[in-house]
């Protein structure tokens, strides 16, 4: 891993990533409740707010969005991603190469991990080579680590949750995006696993703002450095307002009561 405290995406050493990757990884489904969400330019608006370091998207929605925002937010680029229609072993296929996400002006790029899954072998090296070029440009790489494939039970128990961070610590991932594991014991055992590599909480499904905001809270308590959300935030009718929140709570300090205040 690599310092990033210094990078555009990191804020006062914590992180809150808006992920907007959702169009490919699940399709319209996640636009039901909110269909202007369908239109990307209405996300990317959401992603001025100061509360967001940075916007996680693919490569087809930064080409042709990202140049209008440039100036009003910071850039992941997800390296990879498939489609929910996908019904093999878990598997994302190399969609981008780091050279074309620098030059789109990418501040960071991502990728997601499925350890476990029969293709392991394979995305361990794409991982490697996407990790060893993004050096050559500075730029942070986030893993979505995600332990996932037929042999494995339970992907969110503690012990699961706390390799996931440790397989992305060991093979040079600067921050490290896991869902939360049930308690901040088991999010304390999986940032001690994380070593020097940040850990920020995947934000999953959309609850109350009481019950995310709660979460969130347990998951910084215990030693995670932000959050890397997407439905939690775009799927509400008032996404500023939960965003409001969140700064307070992440950036700030605040409590629950007071965030949501």
């Amino acid at each position: 891993m690599i310092p990033v405290d210094d990078s555009p995406i990191i804020r006062d050493g914590k992180s809150l990533i808006l992920a907007y990757d959702h169009g490919l990884e699940h399709g319209p489904v996640d636009f039901t409740d909110v269909p202007e969400r369908m239109d990307p330019e209405t996300v990317f608006d959401i992603a001025t707010h100061d509360a967001v370091s940075a916007f996680a998207v693919q490569k087809g929605l930064a080409e042709a969005y990202y140049p209008s925002y440039e100036d009003d937010v910071n850039l992941l680029v997800k390296m990879n991603g498939t489609s929910n229609l996908w019904m093999g072993e878990p598997d994302s296929p190399v969609n981008c190469s780091v050279d074309y996400a620098a030059e789109i002006g990418a501040d960071a790029v991502g990728f997601t991990v499925y350890s476990g899954s029969n293709h392991e072998v394979e995305m361990f090296e794409e991982f490697r080579d996407v990790q060893e070029k993004a050096r050559e440009y500075d730029l942070p790489v986030v893993m979505w680590s995600y332990p996932r494939g037929q042999g494995l039970k339970n992907d969110t128990s503690p012990n699961t949750i706390a390799y996931a961070t440790r397989i992305a610590h060991e093979i040079g991932a600067d921050i490290a995006k896991v869902k939360y594991p049930g308690s901040q014991d088991a999010m304390e055992l999986a940032v001690k696993a994380a070593g020097a590599t940040k850990v920020v909480m995947s934000g999953g499904s959309k609850t109350s703002d009481e019950e995310f905001l709660s979460t969130v809270n347990s998951a910084m308590n215990a030693g995670a450095k932000g959050l890397a959300v997407g439905r939690n935030v775009w799927q509400r009718e008032e996404p500023a307002h939960i965003l409001d929140a969140l700064e307070e709570l992440i950036f700030n300090g605040k409590s629950v009561e007071a965030a949501l205040e």
